[in-house]
């Protein structure tokens, strides 16, 4: 499999079916080959998280290393750095789309 298709943790998803369409998220937890947890620390917490099938994500190339390096060195991660990595993604992601047009 490439890097492209399989999941990290720590990876930043856009949802793209389900409730939560259009929304970012963080990979917390890889499952096997097509599922993987996923938490926003927002309105899905690290205590709840989603189960996707990765066939409705959308995997951006971005991956937390706050995320990764909480989750390695303790096997948590809090929801403030989860909301954090969303936000940063989020910030760049809307400053790209204003630099490409007008």
């Amino acid at each position: 499999m490439s890097t492209e298709s399989s999941p990290q943790v720590g990876q930043l998803v856009r949802i793209l079916k389900g409730k939560d369409a259009g929304e970012a998220a963080v990979v917390i937890a890889v499952i096997d080959s097509r599922f993987v947890f996923i938490a926003d620390g927002d309105k899905r917490k690290f205590d709840g998280p989603k189960k996707k099938n990765v066939l409705h994500l959308e995997f951006i190339p971005f991956i937390s290393s706050e995320v990764v390096n909480s989750l390695e060195e303790c096997g948590r991660v809090t929801n403030g750095k989860l909301r954090f990595a969303v936000m940063k993604f989020l910030e760049s992601a809307d400053k790209s789309a204003g630099e490409k047009g007008d």
